[in-house]
Formats: structure tokens, sequence, C-alpha cells
């Protein structure tokens, strides 16, 4: 099999690899994921083998390009009209005390917890995978992470309200 010019891969394969790059981004963002794919498989198309098959190619190519977008928006910042007229105190040292002291009776509360309620209430209730997700993570079943959760919320109540 011989290769194609590259104008008829991408019109060829132009509209699959633009619905992969929507699928994944926003619109302005997949029209820039869609334009690196075919910059990036330009120059590579000559090396690729004979009877490689050129859409699921172009197709993993345009999956990279949309995750480095991905990964690429979250270090941008963010641009506001105008800045909030109150200040966060979240982070910083000047945090309330009473706050701070009740963060870290709770953190003192979760720490002091057995390892299988500790993850079990960690990634359920503050991580907010489903059991089964836990379970996996962790080993065991479901019912497993789900019972120790529970004796892990009923354990923090009981250290909490004698912290009070």
């Amino acid at each position: 099999m011989v290769l194609l010019p590259f104008d008829a891969v991408v019109r060829e394969h132009g509209a699959v690899v633009l619905r992969v790059c929507r699928s994944m981004l926003a619109v302005h963002d997949a029209d820039d994921a869609w334009s690196e794919t075919f910059l990036s498989a330009l120059d590579a198309y000559p090396s690729l083998p004979h009877d490689a098959n050129v859409e699921a190619w172009l197709v993993t190519i345009a999956r990279r390009k949309c995750i480095d977008l991905i990964r690429a928006s979250g270090r941008r910042a963010v641009t506001v009209e105008r800045m909030p007229e109150t200040a966060s105190v979240l982070g910083l040292p000047e945090e309330s005390a009473e706050r701070s002291a009740s963060a870290d009776r709770v953190a003192r509360a979760v720490s002091a917890l057995p390892p299988r309620q500790r993850q079990a209430v960690t990634y359920h209730h503050l991580g907010g995978l489903k059991y089964q997700e836990v379970a996996d993570l962790v080993g065991g079943s479901a019912d497993a992470v789900r019972r120790a959760a529970a004796d892990g919320i009923r354990a923090l109540r009981k250290t909490m309200e004698a912290e009070r």
C-alpha cells in the first residue's frame, strides 16, 4: 500500500479528528488541537509504515494534543474583570484562629482512625469516590469499605463530641 499525499489524508480523516477534539475540548480549543494534530502528523507522516492504520494514528495524536491543552489550561492564569471585594483567608497565616483550630481538630481525629477507616473516610467522604472505587483502590469489597466508612464517621462524631 502506498501512502496517500498528506492533503488527501487531511481531507479523508479531518472530520474524525475534529470530532475527537470536540468531544474532549471546547470549540476554540478543539480547533487548535485539530491544527496541532495535523502539524505534528505532517512531520511524522513520511516515516509512517505503509501498513499503518492512519486514522487510528491520527486519533491517537489528536487525543494526546487534547490532553496537552487540558493540562496547559490548568497552568494558565484566569483573568477577571474586577477583583473580589473581600480578600480570601484560605491558606493565609492570618486566617481565623477558630477556623484553624477546628481544622486541626478534624485532621487529628481523622489521623487517629484505624488505617482502613481513615482510608474509607478520606477517599469516599473527602475525595468523593464511590465505595467500589475505594475498594478497588485499597482492596476488599465495596460493602467492607462502606462499613469501614460508617464506623469511621461514627468514631469521628464521638471524638468531636468529646472534645467540645
